[in-house]
C-alpha cells in the first residue's frame, strides 16, 4: 500500500507537469502586459516626437506667417512715414536730378543770353526738378498711407487694425500732404521763387 502504481505516478507526474506549465504560462502572461506597456509607451513617445516635429515645421510655413496679423500693414505704414520724411528733407535722387538739370542749363545757355534766362536755366529748372522729385515722394507716401488706413475695410471681418499701425500710417499721410503742398508751391514759384534780375 505504500507503493505507487504507474498510473498514480503518471497522474502525479502529469499533475506536476501541469503545475510547471501553468507556472511558465503564468510567468509569460505576467510579462506580456509589461511588454505591451513598454511598446505603448514607446509608441506614444514617437507620436509626441512626430507632433513636435510637425509643429516646428509648421512654424516656418506661410500659413503660420499668415497667422501673424498686421505685419504687412505695419511695414507699409513705416514705409509711408519714411517716404513722407524723404519728401521733406530731400533724397539723393533729387540731388542728382537737380545737378543734372544745372549741367544741362549751363550747356544749353550761351554766354550772351540775358541774366534772367541764365538764372532760370541754371538755377530755376534745377530747383523745380528738386521740387518735382520731392512731390513724387510725397505722393507715394500719401498713397501708401491711405491704402494702409483703408485696408481693414477689405480684410477679414473681426480683425481690428493695431493702434500703432494707424498712428504711423496717419503720420505718413500727414507728411505726404505737407510735402505735396510744399512741392507744388515751390514748383509753381509761389514760395522761394527766382530772384528778380532787373
Amino acid at each position: 500500500m505504500g507503493t505507487k502504481t504507474v498510473d498514480e505516478a503518471v497522474d502525479a507526474n502529469g499533475t506536476e507537469a501541469k503545475s510547471d506549465e501553468e507556472t511558465v504560462n503564468a510567468t509569460k502572461t505576467d510579462e506580456a502586459p509589461d511588454a505591451e506597456v513598454e511598446e505603448t509607451g514607446d509608441t506614444e513617445a514617437e507620436d509626441q516626437d512626430d507632433l513636435d516635429a510637425e509643429a516646428l515645421e509648421g512654424a516656418d510655413t506661410p500659413e503660420a506667417e499668415k497667422g501673424t496679423p498686421g505685419v504687412g500693414q505695419g511695414a507699409a505704414a513705416v514705409v509711408s512715414a519714411g517716404l513722407g520724411v524723404v519728401s521733406l528733407t530731400g533724397s539723393w535722387v533729387a540731388t542728382v536730378a537737380a545737378a543734372r538739370e544745372t549741367l544741362v542749363g549751363q550747356l544749353g545757355t550761351s554766354s550772351t543770353a540775358s541774366v534772367a534766362k541764365q538764372v532760370k536755366e541754371v538755377y530755376g529748372d534745377a530747383w523745380a526738378t528738386t521740387a518735382l522729385v520731392g512731390g513724387l515722394f510725397a505722393l507715394a507716401a500719401l498713397i501708401v498711407g491711405v491704402v494702409v488706413l483703408v485696408r481693414p475695410a477689405f480684410g477679414a471681418p473681426g480683425k481690428p487694425q493695431a493702434a500703432w499701425i494707424k498712428s504711423v500710417a496717419w503720420a505718413g499721410v500727414s507728411l505726404g500732404v505737407i510735402g505735396l503742398v510744399l512741392a507744388v508751391a515751390k514748383y509753381s514759384d509761389i514760395i522761394l521763387g527766382l530772384p528778380s534780375t532787373s
